[in-house]
């Protein structure tokens, strides 16, 4: 009596309160979330993967009575001492009647449990449910069809006629037109099925049904098909998936989460188990077949079996079909456009074999995973002086073991890996909840130069956990109400060669942010951030010994204030800068923009003007910028110019969604853009995206 009391208190509470405020969105704050969790970019890494794998994480809400301290924690949004009390409370009163029963507990405020309502539910396993699956297709909390186009509308050079050299060489140039096409179809229910297939054609790549080059159609297919909660089979996948075991040592699924403005809990990975795969990368992923087995709650098992052609480029031999020529390389692009592109379509035939055990108890999880990866060609890498210790051969074997504990406030975690080759990896650490204002986390790793593991995604200041050691340490301070700080400071070192540094190095890196959130729609931060590496010097014509390296030095600005004018209007203007000192010379880096956003009944119009200002590519600088659904655009600002884009949302009917989003650069310091067949003569580039979403069931 007395804990239906308090519900309907807090019920009461909530009815009254959020009158007077703003109805909180259940829809996810995508780009809050990405920009929190992703790690502060200063390369050219394409983070579609990456968003797509978590972005599945959050399309299935997590059942707040079933989940352990395990799953609580791979959503990234609880410290510590908020998971040990939502335990705490769920093991005294037993399971949760309503979502808003969170506010009772102790360490949880309003604002938490607004946070936190897209991503958990009460209930909803599916395990219970008795119709055949075709019957339940219509209550499949994720059923659309998705349709995108985008194209560049200046020419590149490789959409231009061929002409011939002096020599009477006829230049490349691209195969197909200039339109990007990409399709998708997904059903999902969560925690029942999930299924699902992606098509795609890039620019430049024909569209076309040729079986000689392995093209049918689009480029790019991709499906899965899932069946979870059937009984002790907890999740069947046929198609395409990733796996996420341990801290990612053998089975990465595509996170690189780490080092980025939350300091503290994204140091961490989960053992999210196998997760279909719906991007359009065309690398990192199986094709096969997925299951995990549970034999009792406590221990379970995960075995995996894949086989998929992978792009490569061949060598050794003229008959390119002849299984006894090497590989020297993996084309990871996907891109087909040129006939030399085209050439290392599906040359490579690679069959993975992989094997996970978990057993768990209350706080204790412990498991073992192994993974055997044969290709049908031998990979024989071009020599270089830094890639001596690269894997060769036909086959590569992972094993590891890896332990998670978790005593009151403290989450402490580790994997340890060896390779067919000889190379380990080990990743250990925790995360603590010191006090409610104080959290820290802190984590070591030590990588062999040797250690070969390609589906692992650990963390590393590089993009593979290869050839270094390191410490992190994070903190997190809310010493005021209204007051944040993130820190952290990572100390790395590389004992053998790597790309750009062919002598051992070593380097730091530090991040600081101050958030200031004086009310609920207002917030400003400041955030810095250093970088130093070692990098090669270019070779001056003089007798030396060895190669010589010189530090590296990047040190990034940025302000931010974010203000909701009202329900329909939100601004956000930033100020970011950085500076690169490199051997003597210093180069500067400066970009202002403002955002501006609003909700008009079926309309979303969201726009931004950027305005840009480097002295070189090193002093490049990235940022953010909102998309149509599901697409991800981190641009490059290098040079001096303005860039500005707008995106609109209308929802045209009940089950249909339309976006359009247009954006334009133009520079004041070149007449021609990029290089190569991609060179766009003139200072303009402009980039359309169309796309449609219909929903299936509504």
């Amino acid at each position: 009596m007395v804990r239906l009391l308090i519900i309907f208190l807090i019920l009461l509470f909530l009815q009254s309160s959020l009158k007077a405020q703003q109805v909180p969105q259940v829809e996810i704050d995508l780009e809050d979330f990405i920009e929190r969790l992703f790690p502060v970019q200063d390369q050219d890494i394409d983070y579609e993967s990456i968003y797509e794998v978590l972005f599945q994480l959050y399309q299935n809400p997590i059942d707040i009575n079933q989940a352990d301290s395990e799953i609580l924690q791979a959503t990234y949004l609880l410290k510590p001492y908020q998971i040990d009390a939502i335990l705490n409370y769920r093991e005294k009163l037993g399971s949760f009647l309503s979502l808003y029963e969170l506010q009772a507990v102790p360490e949880l405020e309003l604002d938490d449990v607004i946070r936190l309502r897209p991503f958990f539910q009460i209930g909803g396993s599916g395990s219970r449910n008795t119709k055949k699956i075709l019957k339940r297709l219509p209550e499949a909390t994720q059923a659309y069809f998705l349709f995108r186009h985008r194209r560049t509308w200046e020419t590149r050079r490789g959409f231009t006629p061929a002409d011939t050299s002096n020599s009477g060489r006829i230049s490349s140039r691209f195969l197909g037109d200039e339109n990007e096409i990409y399709l998708r179809l997904r059903l999902q229910k969560t925690r029942d099925f999930s299924f699902g297939f992606t098509l795609e054609k890039d620019a430049g790549e024909q569209f076309i049904w040729d079986r000689s080059t392995n093209r049918v159609g689009f480029n790019f297919y991709s499906f899965h098909l899932s069946k979870f909660n059937t009984g002790k089979w907890r999740n069947i996948t046929l198609g395409d998936f990733q796996a996420a075991f341990g801290q990612g040592l053998v089975f990465g699924a595509g996170f690189i989460l780490g080092k980025g403005a939350e300091t503290v809990t994204t140091v961490r990975r989960s053992s999210a188990g196998i997760l279909p795969y719906t991007a359009a990368l065309e690398f990192g992923f199986f094709r096969g077949f997925g299951a995990t087995y549970e034999f009792n709650p406590n221990l379970k098992t995960t075995l995996i079996a894949s086989r998929v052609s992978r792009d490569g480029r061949i060598q050794g031999s003229l008959d390119s079909l002849s299984e006894q020529s090497g590989f020297s390389s993996i084309n990871q692009s996907g891109l087909h456009r040129t006939v030399s592109e085209l050439a290392t379509k599906n040359q490579l035939k690679e069959t993975s074999l992989g094997m996970n055990v978990e057993f768990s108890r209350k706080s204790l999880s412990a498991g073992a995973n192994f993974l055997s990866v044969n290709f049908n060609r031998s990979w024989q890498p071009t020599p270089r002086p830094y890639n001596q210790f690269d894997f060769r051969g036909n086959q590569n074997q992972n094993a590891s073991v890896y332990l998670n504990y978790n005593w009151r406030n403290i989450f402490a975690f580790g994997e340890a890996a060896i390779s067919s080759s000889g190379g380990t990896g080990v990743v250990a650490g925790f995360i603590a909840s010191l006090s409610r204002e104080v959290n820290l986390s802190l984590l070591v790793r030590n990588f062999d130069r040797d250690f070969n593991s390609f589906f692992s995604n650990a963390f590393a200041e590089s993009t593979r956990p290869r050839n270094e050691r390191g410490v992190y340490l994070g903190l997190e301070l809310n010493p005021i109400k209204k007051w944040k700080l993130n820190l952290y400071y990572d100390y790395f070192k590389f004992p053998w060669l790597r790309f750009r540094a062919y002598a051992p190095s070593e380097g730091y890196e530090w991040l600081a942010r101050l958030t200031f959130r004086p009310r609920k729609t207002l917030s400003t931060f400041i955030q810095l951030r250093q970088e130093q590496k070692e990098r090669n010097i270019s070779d001056s014509g003089e007798p030396q010994l060895g190669y010589r390296l010189a530090p590296l030095n990047r040190i990034n600005g940025l302000w931010s204030l974010d203000q909701q004018v009202s329900s329909h209007l939100f601004l956000r203007s930033r100020v970011m800068w950085s500076r690169v000192n490199f051997n003597q010379n210093q180069s500067n880096g400066f970009l202002i923009l403002q955002d501006i956003r609003l909700d008009l009944a079926r309309w979303r119009l969201t726009g931004r003007v950027s305005l840009f200002d480097t002295d070189d590519y090193d002093s490049r600088l990235y940022a953010f910028e909102n998309n149509v659904l599901w697409a991800f655009s981190i641009p490059a600002f290098s040079g001096r110019g303005i860039r500005y884009y707008l995106l609109a949302q209308y929802k045209l009917h009940p089950r249909l969604t339309i976006y359009a989003r247009i954006a334009r650069t133009s520079f004041s310091d070149r007449e021609q853009i990029s290089s190569g067949l991609q060179t766009i003569e003139g200072n303009n580039q402009t980039d359309s995206h169309i796309m449609m979403k219909y929903d299936l069931f509504k």
